[in-house]
């Protein structure tokens, strides 16, 4: 696969990834045809804020569904790609949907890295906000407390991530906006392109006069106004595509 010239030539590149990208670190995507809701549509309560809050049961379910999830999940040669383009100088912004952290485990620089969902590396008090790792909260969930509460103020604990139902923190999705009305080309890797507000930053790329690339292995939406989509695997495909 040979990329055009006009990619080879951009210098302000805005990436946005998806569950794709981290499916060949061993943590499996959401909406694909063996995603978690694919096969167990409950999975998604666990995941939805109103259930969490409600539900004393869903929450043990989700504590032993993060104990359980690739704790030694590895970045790999998509992650490696994009730390690549960042070394060549030619990386706008990393907006990721993901929580998992592996892009900075790669060596991607966090100051340009945007978690637009949070991350599964803290858990907050959805009472007072408090943070801690979930290193802590877990060994604590394996000392014998199915729900382990907020030791500052008896609230909820929660995963700093975005649930379903809760609302993303402003200033990242207005970083993130800012990034990718600012590009020469915007790459969404890995990524459905079905979930807002993070697909309508595609429409403001393009908007904006970015070129628009597509790497995903199930059609989007947004293909139609793509510039140049690529169906094959992210893991081969994102190394050739992003060669200088």
């Amino acid at each position: 696969m040979t990329h055009p010239g006009w990619l080879a030539d951009a210098r302000r590149v805005t990436v946005l990834t998806g569950a794709g990208i981290s499916t060949d670190s061993g943590i499996p995507d959401y909406r694909g045809p063996n995603g978690v809701w694919t096969r167990d549509p409950d999975a998604e309560k666990l995941v939805t804020l109103s259930y969490y809050v409600a539900d004393p049961d869903i929450r043990r379910r989700a504590w032993l569904m993060r104990r359980d999830t690739a704790p030694d999940a590895r970045p790999n040669a998509g992650h490696r790609a994009l730390v690549d383009l960042e070394r060549q100088g030619r990386l706008r912004a990393l907006l990721t949907q993901n929580v998992d952290g592996l892009h900075q485990a790669a060596g991607s620089s966090p100051e340009l890295v945007l978690e637009l969902h949070g991350t599964v590396h803290a858990v907050e008090c959805l009472a007072c906000g408090d943070r801690t790792t979930m290193a802590e909260a877990l060994a604590r969930v394996d000392a014998g407390e199915p729900d382990p509460a907020c030791r500052v103020c008896g609230g909820i604990l929660k995963s700093a991530t975005v649930s379903f139902g809760q609302a993303l923190d402003p200033a990242v999705v207005e970083a993130a906006a800012e990034a990718a009305t600012d590009c020469d080309v915007f790459l969404a890797v890995g990524t459905s392109l079905t979930v807002h507000p993070a697909a309508g930053l595609t429409d403001l790329a393009q908007q904006s006069g970015a070129r628009v690339v597509v790497v995903n292995a199930e059609p989007t939406p947004y293909d139609v106004v793509a510039d140049l989509v690529v169906r094959e695997p992210i893991g081969t495909s994102l190394p050739r595509l992003l060669a200088p």
